[in-house]
């Protein structure tokens, strides 16, 4: 069987790029948790006399046209953007898990049943999907993982259905066959810890593709209510202005483009430590 190395920190931390990592995704969480008591300012709080003002020591990273500052909105869409990468994964990974499972696991008819579903799901376009979600339900978070959840979770149910066909006719699993054991026993004693290594490497990877899905709904006008300080948000009212204020674009982007390489990062080492044919020998 395999198993995940139980020294998998380490051997993780032992990696410079995984080890920048995963400091870089703790500062933002700690970041985003405490945001209330690390921004100078009440994100919503408007200055009418400071529009426009340019990075200083009095706002660090400026302020939008209507004189909020966008440091305090920074870090109060970090909360935003982790909850909707968060919530998504966890439920689009759950529903693939299982559907993944029962394809891999069931009879043919209900395995070609599923990948047709997976792979028509797979192929509708996300913007498209979330336009016509926001004709027909409120601008809000739900909305947003309602959206992500539909078109990810299909990824997870693949790539779960490919390890348990790989897995359901070892030779280890034969031999429980033979021995009586039961097929709820075979999935969740053998096949269910077999499948985690890929499944944690596959969410580690799509997180900041969750987040990116986030801002660019936000940014397109059909993500979370006009007012919320989503990372989109703010890279929507830096585009408008860009001429004139190019720091709120940077500023906006500048969350996104750590986070993709944050969990690209790590995403790559848990490859490289849970896949037994990349596994490096120390």
């Amino acid at each position: 069987m395999i198993r995940p190395p139980r020294n998998l920190l380490t051997r993780l931390a032992s990696d410079p790029l995984a080890l920048i990592a995963m400091i870089i995704i703790v500062m933002m969480v700690t970041m985003a948790l405490l945001a209330d008591w690390i921004a100078p300012y009440d994100y919503a709080a408007m200055h009418m006399a400071d529009r426009f003002a340019p990075p200083s020591a009095t706002y660090w990273l400026g302020t939008d046209n209507l004189g909020r500052d966008t440091f305090s909105r920074l870090l109060q869409g970090g909360r935003i953007a982790l909850t909707v990468g968060i919530v998504a994964v966890g439920i689009s990974g759950l529903i693939g898990l299982v559907l993944g499972m029962i394809a891999g696991f069931g009879p043919r008819w209900l395995d070609n049943a599923l990948l047709f579903m997976f792979d028509t799901l797979r192929a509708y376009p996300t913007i498209i999907l979330a336009l016509a979600l926001a004709a027909l339900m409120p601008r809000g978070i739900g909305t947003v993982i309602i959206v992500v959840v539909l078109t990810s979770f299909s990824e997870y149910a693949r790539v779960v259905r490919t390890q348990t066909l790989t897995l359901r006719n070892a030779e280890f699993i034969l031999a429980e066959r033979s021995m009586g054991a039961s097929s709820a026993r075979i999935i969740l004693h053998h096949i269910l810890p077999n499948t985690m290594g890929p499944f944690f490497i596959l969410a580690a990877i799509n997180l900041p593709v969750v987040i990116t899905i986030e801002a660019g709904m936000s940014f397109l006008g059909v993500g979370v209510p006009p007012g919320t300080p989503s990372w989109g948000a703010t890279l929507k009212d830096g585009f408008d202005f860009i001429r004139s204020t190019p720091w709120i674009i940077i500023a906006g982007g500048i969350p996104l483009i750590l986070v993709t390489l944050a969990f690209t990062f790590l995403g790559e080492a848990l490859r490289d430590q849970l896949d037994p044919k990349l596994r490096k020998t120390s």
